[in-house]
């Protein structure tokens, strides 16, 4: 009786270390965001491309817009939709308009979700077919935005890991690339919607994120410079890559 009590405890003593040998093998489980910024990359990425320096020169480029780009949120998700980081521009996040964070999720969930390896679609591409009268009107009830996984500015971390979903159509959002291989996609929000796709496409070009067709392959097209049906309208003071090409048009009233 004894020596079978013996041999049962070597047995699960052997057991035990051959499980846990199989478990070191294995090792950690792979990291969903592999390749793509983080959240302090974001921030310092963000001023690259427009530096809280240049903010008095809105009016002068070269991004344009409100701010010149100096008030941004970014975010990014991975190929599966997951939120992976999120980071404001400033070192005080509530001088970044609060509601750009839901927008810039949004925009980065979007960018991904429509694109492919050979087919890089920038939010601001998806304007004109999301139009009343247009091929896609009402694509943007197919993916609610959860707003249950926001979070105030300060800590805007909570809901990384979620698919927060959430569709935008204006410009702010590019998919990311590496190695010719779509990987997730960014959002960028804060200003005009011009504004926010050219500091989208700074922000991919600074993290060597292009696709492999280069990094205007899916530049903004603006219907007063282009007829195209990947077209989007001017925003005041617009500026596309550094050089001033018009504002807005004034609403007309009947």
């Amino acid at each position: 009786m004894r020596k079978s009590i013996l041999l049962s405890a070597v047995f699960l003593t052997g057991a035990t270390f051959l499980l846990a040998d199989d478990d070191d093998k294995k090792g950690p489980p792979p990291n969903p965001c592999a390749g793509l910024p983080t959240a302090a990359q974001l921030t310092t990425f963000l001023n690259q491309v427009a530096p809280i320096s240049t903010e008095s020169a809105a009016n002068s480029g070269p991004i344009g817009g409100l701010f010149n780009g100096t008030r941004m949120w970014a975010a990014v998700v991975n190929r599966n939709g997951q939120v992976c980081a999120a980071a404001a521009s400033r070192t005080d996040p509530t001088q970044v308009w609060p509601g750009s964070q839901a927008i810039a999720k949004a925009k980065a969930y979007t960018a991904n979700a429509f694109s492919l390896d050979t087919l890089a679609l920038s939010t601001a591409r998806l304007y004109t077919f999301t139009q009343p009268g247009h091929s896609l009107w009402s694509l943007g009830q197919s993916n609610l935005f959860e707003s249950r996984f926001l979070t105030a500015p300060g800590d805007p971390t909570t809901g990384d890991g979620k698919i927060q979903g959430g569709l935008i159509f204006f410009g702010g959002g590019v998919p990311l690339y590496q190695n010719g291989k779509i990987i997730g996609g960014l959002g960028i929000s804060g200003d005009t919607s011009c504004a926010d796709h050219e500091v989208a496409k700074g922000v991919r070009h600074f993290a060597t994120l292009d696709p492999s067709g280069g990094e205007f392959i899916d530049d903004i097209v603006y219907t007063n410079v282009t007829a195209s049906v990947f077209g989007h309208p001017l925003c005041p003071n617009t500026f596309l890559n550094g050089n001033k090409i018009g504002d807005e048009a004034p609403a007309k009233y009947n």
